[in-house]
């Protein structure tokens, strides 16, 4: 999660400032608030740069996973806590996450519960993995929670690889072709241009404008390059910005096809994780605060956050859902079955085993819908550049013949 530096004032009116970690600006003024602080300024801090060797300083899922499934099997065997800590950690191939849990083993050793040695490790261990640790130690059903966190990242981890894969295929193609394109104009096009010369006569249009945009790249290619940096620079801040994030985020659902898939991804991301928290014993309140500062977009988070304010005030999770306009009515009215069965957590992972096939399906169709695209896109391109290049051969032999 981010870093932030903050500035605020607190209930007596006196200025205070302090550096803390949250997932967005928005859930750092809501934990301020709560502290009775009110935030006048927030800047975020950008990441240091660090060279580690021998592991590096992070954690994949998929080693996150493993871990957990371990653990849980060690735990359900009747081993000592401190003994699978012991254990893992001198069988970690990571450094970084050897040393973490090397540091966890011995927090716990001094005194502290295993939920909060995880606490302090939160580039590794989230929130929700700490929350739904904490709720296992109480209830002492760690076996059964961590085997409900290993399910909860594993098919995590498989959403995120679907909509990756979605958005990678196109990108790459179309990056592969601005390559070739690029090639073809600075490399290409002016041996073309040199022999048409010699012609003298007066180019077609299409080869014309083709010349011309060999002309215009070579002679400004820093300069179109240095653009394209800005630009994304731009965007990046832009969206960086508190109102950026708002507008892009709300229009992102609202787009023609990725913003269905958007959507679903939301719904089973915000279904699964209140459902594997609630089923955990995790009150309901917590739970909500913690998904809505995983939503990862922002119009989510506002909706999550008046379901919240909701049961807050003694009322339902399905009636501010609906009013959001966020979620389909058909996840509303499934939550609100559920609310009145007093089976809420099962509602949830049934919606979020629906959704998970949803978006398999959305990103089969996507995949689909977008490879003949793309091949009319590339034959057009490159296929034009060729008959632009052509063309004063073609005429040139008409005019011989």
């Amino acid at each position: 999660m981010p870093n932030y530096a903050w500035e605020g004032k607190n209930r007596q009116g006196q200025t205070q400032k302090g550096k803390s970690t949250a997932a967005n600006e928005a859930a750092l003024t809501a934990d301020l608030r709560r502290k009775g602080i009110i935030p006048t300024k927030i800047k975020a801090q950008s990441a240091a740069l660090s060279f580690s060797f021998g592991g590096g300083g992070s954690v994949s899922s998929k080693d996150l996973v493993v871990f957990t499934r371990q653990f849980c099997t060690m735990i359900d065997a009747g081993l000592p806590l401190v003994q699978c800590l012991d254990i893992l950690s001198k069988q970690q191939d990571n450094a970084y996450f050897k040393k973490c849990l090397t540091d966890v083993k011995e927090s716990v050793e001094s005194g502290s519960t295993f939920a909060e040695s995880l606490k302090k490790h939160p580039r590794i261990f989230d929130e929700l993995y700490v929350n739904l640790v904490a709720a296992g130690e109480v209830g002492g059903i760690l076996d059964t929670i961590l085997n409900r966190l290993a399910a909860y990242i594993e098919k995590s981890l498989k959403l995120k690889k679907q909509v990756k894969s979605a958005m990678t295929y196109p990108l790459t193609i179309i990056g592969i072709a601005s390559v070739v394109v690029g090639v073809i104009l600075i490399f290409v096009i002016p041996a073309f241009e040199s022999m048409f010369s010699s012609f003298n006569q007066a180019l077609p249009m299409p080869t014309q404008i083709v010349i011309n945009l060999s002309r215009g790249l070579k002679k400004y290619i820093f300069v179109i390059i240095a653009g394209i940096w800005g630009f994304i620079f731009l965007c990046k801040r832009f969206y960086a910005s508190t109102k950026g994030r708002e507008l892009v985020d709300r229009h992102a659902l609202n787009l023609p096809v990725v913003g269905v898939l958007i959507r679903k991804v939301a719904v089973a991301k915000f279904t699964r994780t209140l459902g594997t928290m609630i089923s955990s014993g995790v009150p309901i309140l917590d739970g909500l605060e913690i998904v809505a500062k995983t939503a990862g977009n922002r119009t989510v988070e506002k909706a999550i956050y008046q379901v919240r304010q909701s049961i807050s005030e003694g009322k339902t999770i399905a009636e501010p859902l609906t009013k959001s306009g966020v979620f389909p009515p058909m996840v509303c009215q499934m939550i609100a079955v559920g609310e009145q069965a007093g089976a809420i957590d099962t509602m949830l992972n049934k919606i979020a085993d629906f959704y998970d096939d949803e978006v398999d399906e959305s990103v089969g169709n996507l995949t689909a819908m977008m490879e003949p695209l793309l091949m009319l896109f590339l034959g057009t391109v490159v296929g034009g550049l060729v008959i632009a290049m052509y063309l004063p051969i073609f005429k040139l032999a008409g005019a011989a013949g």
